[in-house]
């Protein structure tokens, strides 16, 4: 197989795989959408999914954009997808994580007037050394683990696993950590995202080519 066809050849895959993400596109999705607009995968925390998947779509995106592009879906009536079709997705996310959603809560801690205030975090869970200068064992932070009360210390910025099913449904409860613990792979394609939307918070900007 030359260049030009293994590159056709990966093209086709990129544009399926595209098109089983976008909601009302494809006969064969690979992800479900949740009735407030998220995007759902089963599987625990499924933000990570979310940002993910999301930069993927907005990294393709500018890919068609500079070459002029749509995404091809194949199927009845040839339906296929413009760039800027595939950043609405993308930016759709992320104004769900930051508080556009049912619930009317920010997955982001810290950010907006609700979020979620009980993080399957140790450090953000137990007191501060300012408030309780003395040890804690490993074992005594259970007390602080199993308590109804807000954690004592924000953990600014952190994004939890967030709704766990396709209800949009958020417990904010330490111990369902699937949905309320904070991860690195969850927030770094969530810093991707955000730097685009900020450089370009203008729906007209993203005009296609």
């Amino acid at each position: 197989m030359g260049k030009d066809e293994y590159f056709q050849s990966f093209r086709a895959n990129a544009n399926n795989f595209m098109c089983t993400l976008l909601p009302g596109i494809s006969d064969h999705p690979q992800i479900q959408y949740s009735p407030g607009g998220l995007l759902f995968k089963v599987g625990g925390s499924n933000m990570q999914h979310v940002t993910s998947l999301s930069f993927l779509i907005l990294a393709y995106s500018n890919y068609l954009s500079h070459a002029g592009a749509h995404v091809s879906c194949g199927g009845g009536g040839g339906r296929s997808a413009p760039p800027t079709k595939l950043r609405q997705v993308a930016k759709r996310q992320v104004d769900y994580i930051l508080g556009d959603n049912p619930l009317r809560m920010s997955y982001m801690v810290g950010y907006g007037p609700r979020f979620p205030r009980r993080i399957h975090h140790r450090g953000s869970s137990i007191p501060s050394v300012a408030a309780h200068p003395a040890r804690i064992g490993c074992k005594a932070g259970a007390a602080y683990y199993a308590s109804a009360a807000p954690n004592p210390n924000l953990l600014v910025g952190a994004v939890v696993g967030g709704p766990s099913d396709a209800t949009d449904a958020f417990p904010d409860a330490r111990a369902v950590f699937q949905q309320s613990e904070p991860t690195t792979y969850i927030n770094a394609p969530l810093m991707g995202l955000l730097a685009y939307f900020s450089a370009h918070p203008n729906p007209a900007e993203w005009a296609d080519d």
